[in-house]
């Protein structure tokens, strides 16, 4: 500190500009000064550097924000307990005093100052704060100290492991990173599974001891450059039961959440979602979840690290690796998580890599400062903050988070460094859905659906999350947003506000929206497959039971014959080109599917007549030639007006009819016209004997094609 005297910082909030400077002169040059004209921009100041102030001295009528409402936030946000206030006005109403007084107010001086009172109190206060901190921290850092010694001995194991099976020393580092990161993922998307800050960094810890089996196996099997034999494989996954075994020996310790959790880990990361991992074949949730993440952070620096055995793979090949299951079977739910933070895993892993990992300089920077005697607890534990806000800095930015905390009264947001850059805002705004700019990211739904989200969390389950399109830069882009309301003291408790983060998810939405689609397309055609047709038409047919649908179910007739004549890619291209016509012939809300083999169907709703609408398709369809082959189409049509709003008995209405088709000498379409025959017997020699319950129509060429019976 260049030899001088480190000073303690007062802030002081006046609107006043002439109050600030007497104020200033009375304290003279023994402390640094930090003035503000107002209550927003004290509370900016405190959301800066709360942990270097020391003292506030705050006025209580003030623009934009006074004195009272700062008290407010400096409670909600817990600055109240390190940073002790003085009020200062000529306000003499004992209501205002009391009120201050119960919201944490250390003293109250009244103006005009006097000098001597001012310093004096000053100096109790100080006084008065410093005893206190310093009993807290010399708690703190006896707790702090016994946490890093368990940590090191944690490290020094698992690098013992590390160093005979000759890997690198990151790995443990790695995994231990990789876990929390997955955690954390999955504990915001699922709140039920209560994964708190404390459990996640419990979990992360204890994954470091995830190979201390290792330990017991024979470094030429460890170390073997090439494919272990079955034998040595054997051997090899022993590892995992020995280590629980291992922990299951630490008697004395058995009751501690650590040894608990990474018994879990050691016996099981090598279990697997279907079952087939070992030593115990767990399946599904039957594996503890801290086993699962591990396993997966185990698998990913596998891969993406050299081993004596192979080279390392990149990042995107080792994600498409355990996405596609090639290095056992993960937990969808996992796999999610794992692609939704997979754009910033290799950020996550290099800021723990060298010589600025933050568990190392923290600790090399407790080492430093145990050996100055004249540092006292207050400026240890003062700088340890500071270093903890400069990591807490540092991860905020390298995750890409817009992390904020809303509160309702007042109405004001405040946004970590990042996201404010990255939003162009100010770090803290003030009435935030007035604002216009703010307004421009969230349109009216997305905050309706925010303010709707929000109030359905309850004390006991504050935690909520929301996924919706934040509109930046005239690009709409998928955001999660996941939130935790805060909560008044009252009772019945008041919803105060909120603190949550938001998420760029757009990638991650993007290619399961990609899957979700090819999924639900047929390869061949690119129509939809019969299962996502149905999905669709039922979803339509009970949101609006009460309209006119219809089903028509048909299929090309002697394509067995085309496939035998021409072959089996002119089958294929077949298919295709009747698919093209679908496109051609029916509307944008039409559901169009392949149901199979060349067999479609067409769902539509319809207000008017519904056979020009028929026509019109099958005109389209049949009777065209197709290099030399010409298209016959046998078609049935049922409506919900005959058997009811409901898909299967649609599907089996035209079903029959088509049958009928096929009785009668294919190349037509004919509507069903309420029979209550089932199709079993409706697949039998005398069905539609009588055909007036059968409306029919026969094309001019009467359906005529080459080759035979196709069904």
């Amino acid at each position: 500190m260049d030899g001088k005297k480190r000073r303690q910082k007062i802030l002081i909030v006046d609107d006043s500009e002439m109050n600030r400077s007497i104020l200033v002169d009375m304290l003279g040059d023994e402390y640094e000064t930090i003035e503000v004209e107002n209550g927003l921009m004290a509370v900016n100041e405190l959301q800066k550097r709360a942990a270097e102030i020391s003292l506030m001295m705050l006025d209580i009528v003030m623009p934009l924000m006074d004195g009272l409402e700062v008290l407010e936030v400096m409670n909600r946000r817990r600055w109240i307990e390190t940073v002790p206030v003085i009020m200062i006005s000529a306000e003499t109403s004992s209501d205002r005093i009391s009120q201050a007084l119960e919201m944490g107010v250390t003293d109250f001086i009244s103006r005009p100052f006097d000098a001597k009172i001012v310093q004096r109190r000053v100096l109790n206060t100080l006084l008065s704060s410093a005893k206190q901190t310093e009993l807290e921290n010399l708690v703190a850092e006896q707790i702090y100290e016994k946490e890093q010694n368990s940590l090191l001995m944690i490290d020094i194991l698992s690098h013992i492991v590390e160093f005979r099976n000759g890997e690198s020393g990151l790995h443990v580092v790695h995994v231990r990173r990789l876990t929390e990161v997955l955690l954390r993922q999955l504990a915001s998307k699922r709140p039920d599974y209560e994964l708190t800050a404390a459990k996640i960094a419990l979990i992360s810890e204890a994954s470091a001891l995830h190979d201390i089996g290792k330990i017991a196996i024979d470094e030429k099997i460890l170390n073997k450059p090439g494919r272990l034999t079955d034998e040595e494989f054997k051997i090899m996954k022993q590892h995992s039961s020995i280590g629980a075994q291992m922990l299951d020996g630490l008697s004395v310790h058995q009751g501690e959440p650590l040894v608990k959790i990474a018994y879990q880990i050691c016996r099981w990361h090598h279990e697997r979602w279907d079952g087939r991992g070992y030593p115990d074949g767990l399946k599904g949730d039957e594996i503890p979840m801290a086993a699962q993440v591990v396993a997966m952070a185990d698998v990913y620096d596998a891969l993406t690290s050299e081993r004596v055995y192979k080279a390392a793979f990149s990042h995107e090949q080792a994600i498409e690796m355990i996405c596609n299951n090639e290095c056992g079977s993960f937990n969808p739910l996992l796999l999610e998580c794992l692609m939704e933070v997979s754009d910033t895993m290799q950020d996550d892993l290099s800021s723990t890599d060298g010589n600025e990992a933050p568990e190392e300089s923290i600790s090399s920077i407790v080492e430093k400062m145990s050996s100055h005697s004249e540092l006292s607890a207050s400026n240890r534990t003062l700088q340890l903050l500071e270093h903890e806000r400069m990591k807490y800095s540092f991860f905020a930015a390298m995750s890409k988070e817009i992390q904020f905390e809303y509160t309702l009264s007042p109405s004001m947001v405040s946004l970590n460094a990042w996201g404010a850059r990255n939003l162009g805002l100010d770090e803290v705004v003030m009435d935030p859905l007035e604002n216009q700019k703010v307004k421009g990211y969230l349109n009216e739904d997305l905050r309706a659906q925010l303010h709707q989200v929000l109030e359905s969390a309850t004390p006991e389950e504050p935690i909520v999350t929301l996924e919706g399109k934040v509109e930046k830069d005239g690009v709409k882009k998928w955001y999660r947003f996941v939130m935790q309301a805060l909560w008044s003291e009252d009772e019945p408790p008041e919803l105060r506000g909120a603190i949550g983060k938001a998420v760029d998810i757009h990638s991650s939405r993007s290619y399961l929206e990609k899957l979700e689609r090819r999924a639900s397309m047929d390869q061949l055609t690119g129509l939809l497959n019969l299962t996502s047709a149905q999905t669709q038409a039922e979803a339509r047919l009970k949101e609006n039971p009460e309209a006119k649908y219809a089903l028509a179910f048909f299929d090309c007739d002697f394509f067995k014959d085309a496939n035998n004549t021409y072959g089996h890619l002119f089958g294929n291209r077949l298919l295709i080109h009747i698919a093209e016509r679908l496109r051609q012939v029916t509307r944008s809300g039409d559901i169009v599917s392949r149901a199979g083999g060349d067999e479609y169907i067409i769902f539509i709703q319809y207000h008017q007549e519904l056979e020009p609408t028929i026509q019109r398709i099958y005109g389209a369809l049949h009777g065209e030639d197709f290099g030399g082959f010409s298209i016959s189409i046998s078609m049935g049509v049922a409506t919900t007006g005959q058997v009811g709003p409901d898909f299967t008995a649609l599907m089996g209405a035209a079903d029959k009819a088509l049958y009928a088709v096929k009785q009668a000498g294919k190349g037509q379409y004919k509507f069903y016209d309420g029979r209550e025959t089932s199709l079993t017997e409706a697949r039998g020699e005398s069905v539609y004997t009588n055909q007036s319950e059968i409306i029919d129509y026969e094309p001019e060429n009467g359906g005529q094609s080459k080759g035979g019976e196709d069904k």
